[in-house]
């Protein structure tokens, strides 16, 4: 204690015990998952099946995200740490994201990707690179970030790392034109400096999912 009466507390931000499996039927709410007995954890808690090495069918905008978080493998609550393979068909991008909860480092296993992010405001500034196979690329926390196949005539695929066990995806897209409710056609023409029409337009688009 001070000598004005003041106390000063600190917390651990490590974990306090060696696993904490997450107890999907468990009642309490906490964020993340409360933690399972461990005297019932088994191995099958830490292990999925997930055949990452097996190519994936894209989507219309050419692919596929396969997330493995705390959802599919329970013993990652808490460990602050997720992976993903990302397929992309020739000239198919993984669109403008944000992940809200976590930096992500991506690898690319085969073909050619041109990925970027972009800074906050004011500046906007756009950090994007052209990426062969074996190249590694790091998007931080939170920011605007995209990939793209420029080949016309092969796939690629990479392999992601997410610093938590739930990283979330915000698609600018779907986000902004396919919320529900919609947002104002009036808010977003104003917003881009575009007439209503050109916002209608987008709104009846059908604004894909490429995560599974």
């Amino acid at each position: 204690m001070s000598a004005y009466g003041l106390y000063a507390i600190a917390s651990d931000p490590s974990p306090l015990q060696d696993f904490c499996v997450a107890d999907k039927h468990s009642p309490v709410l906490v964020n993340g998952f409360a933690c399972l007995d461990p005297k019932y954890v088994t191995a099958d808690h830490f292990f999925k099946a997930a055949m990452l090495h097996t190519p994936r069918k894209t989507n219309k905008i050419g692919s596929n995200v396969t997330l493995i978080n705390v959802m599919q493998i329970p013993g990652l609550n808490t460990l602050g740490i997720s992976i993903a393979r990302i397929d992309y068909a020739p000239l198919g991008q993984n669109p403008p994201h944000t992940h809200p909860r976590a930096t992500e480092i991506l690898t690319v296993l085969e073909g050619t990707l041109h990925v970027g992010f972009v800074t906050s405001n004011p500046n906007n500034t756009l950090f994007s690179k052209v990426l062969n196979k074996g190249d590694v690329f790091v998007f931080p926390v939170g920011l605007i970030h995209f990939q793209f196949n420029p080949n016309p005539h092969q796939p690629a695929v990479a392999i992601a790392a997410l610093s938590s066990q739930n990283p979330g995806v915000i698609t600018i897209a779907n986000a902004v034109f396919g919320s529900k409710p919609p947002i104002s056609d009036e808010v977003l023409a104003k917003a881009f400096q575009v007439g209503k029409g050109t916002i209608d337009w987008l709104q009846a688009q059908f604004w894909e999912n490429n995560h599974y």
